[in-house]
């Protein structure tokens, strides 16, 4: 058995694999494909790891938001292109779902306006950034429920049938 680790600055790697109660050895085990040696360099950041290696440990910790927290705070193009999400609880998720649906429903008429001629005048910049933020949180609110739908599924507290 491993000793556990004093350490105060842990990665979010370190802390998913801990939370399981799992030694480097017994989590390159459950793994199968990433030595215990390699789990070492990448929790103590000698080393980042590779989007592969990510999805195998965000399998085997049950811990779907390592894929994005991999996306948008390590990976080169991520870092520009991929919001982080935070896991969330589903009602909360649903709530701030349905008052950026209701923002948006109140908004759309200006949005046609907007767009109809295929150019965004100086007059509806304004407008249509309003609305473009609006869509991003409406965009955020679906990769929330899609991350909670994955992290209740690897907890085994739904099924996909």
């Amino acid at each position: 058995m491993g000793k556990k680790s004093i350490k105060k600055d842990k990665n979010i790697y370190q802390l998913s694999r801990e939370e399981l109660e799992l030694t480097r050895e017994a989590a390159s085990e459950v793994m199968g494909c990433i030595s215990a040696d390699r789990i070492e360099k990448i929790e103590s950041e000698k080393s980042l790891a590779h989007p592969d290696e990510v999805m195998v440990m965000a399998d085997a910790y049950k811990k779907p938001n390592l894929c994005n927290y991999y996306c948008s705070h390590e990976c080169p193009i991520g870092r520009e292109y991929v919001p982080e999400v935070k896991l969330k609880d589903l009602s909360q998720i649903v709530l701030e779902m349905l008052a950026s649906l209701n923002t948006i429903d109140k908004r759309k008429d200006r949005l046609i306006e907007i767009t109809a001629d295929g150019k965004i005048g100086a007059d509806e910049l304004a407008d249509f950034r309003k609305i473009q933020e609006q869509l991003s949180r409406i965009s955020l609110s679906v990769d929330s429920l899609r991350l909670w739908v994955e992290d209740t599924l690897a907890k085994g507290n739904i099924t996909s049938e």
